[in-house]
């Protein structure tokens, strides 16, 4: 594990997996997990990339600063930690919050990206007093009732109750998140509104959704891939960490569209 330090103060983790000189291919976790959340996907993105993940500010190993973060934070801490490791340009893969950076991304600093993959995420998810009663409720109580209720959501019943040991991971990432960085990234999402300004992404673009996704509905990812110019959009039936339910076809459709 290596950290770099942002531009306020605060220590971002991240590691390199695969081989030296082969194409970066940057990840960005979602909410309330860390850069283990790929790890089904790591034997094989290993073999034709060289693999940069990190953990979002507030999760993992990364710092939590306490207060509201925002859109432009978070993406503001993927230009600070390419600038430190010297990196031009990377792919970009994000889930959830993370193809919530990767549009910010996409928006802000194209120059930087190659292509980019936005799994299982939306450009507005609001009303914000949704998110202002989870950031209040995950202050005042900690993350355990709100890891068991997103574990429930995050998968399908018939994943659920037969691939604990791929589950398991997922909860105790939830469980070790920090209350203050988890709240932290909720006032990000409680402020984000890009549904006009994906129109401005030129980047290739590969939108993945999941047919029995309840927080990022499919709606959400068939608008996200017809917002941007040239979007392809693939559908797996999945809920909303489609990477954990079906590592393969997740893997096998971003290496296809990356590889081209």
């Amino acid at each position: 594990m290596d950290y770099i330090t942002t531009g306020d103060g605060c220590r971002i983790a991240c590691r390199f997996d695969g081989p030296e000189g082969a194409p970066v291919l940057l990840l960005s976790n979602s909410l309330g997990t860390d850069m283990g959340m790929w790890a089904p996907q790591m034997a094989a993105w290993t073999q034709y990339f060289r693999v940069l993940r990190y953990d979002q500010r507030g999760h993992g190993a990364s710092d939590a600063p306490a207060g509201a973060y925002s859109m432009d934070r978070l993406g503001r801490d993927v230009i600070e930690l390419l600038d430190a490791l010297m990196i031009e340009k990377v792919d970009f893969c994000g889930l959830s919050l993370g193809g919530m950076t990767g549009q910010w991304l996409g928006i802000r600093e194209a120059s930087r990206l190659r292509r980019m993959v936005l799994a299982n995420t939306s450009s507005f998810m609001g009303p914000p007093s949704a998110w202002d009663a989870r950031v209040t409720a995950v202050l005042d109580k900690g993350m355990a009732p709100l890891a068991q209720a997103s574990v429930e959501r995050w998968f399908t019943p018939a994943f659920a109750a037969t691939a604990t040991d791929a589950i398991a991971p997922i909860g105790a990432m939830l469980q070790a998140t920090s209350p203050a960085g988890y709240a932290g990234c909720c006032a990000a999402i409680r402020d984000m509104d890009m549904r006009r300004m994906v129109t401005l992404i030129t980047t290739p673009t590969l939108v993945i959704g999941g047919s029995e996704d309840p927080a990022t509905p499919p709606p959400h990812s068939e608008t996200l891939a017809a917002a941007i110019d040239g979007a392809e959009l693939v559908m797996l039936k999945a809920a909303h960490l489609s990477n954990v339910e079906l590592p393969d076809a997740f893997a096998t459709a971003v290496s296809g569209f990356l590889s081209r």
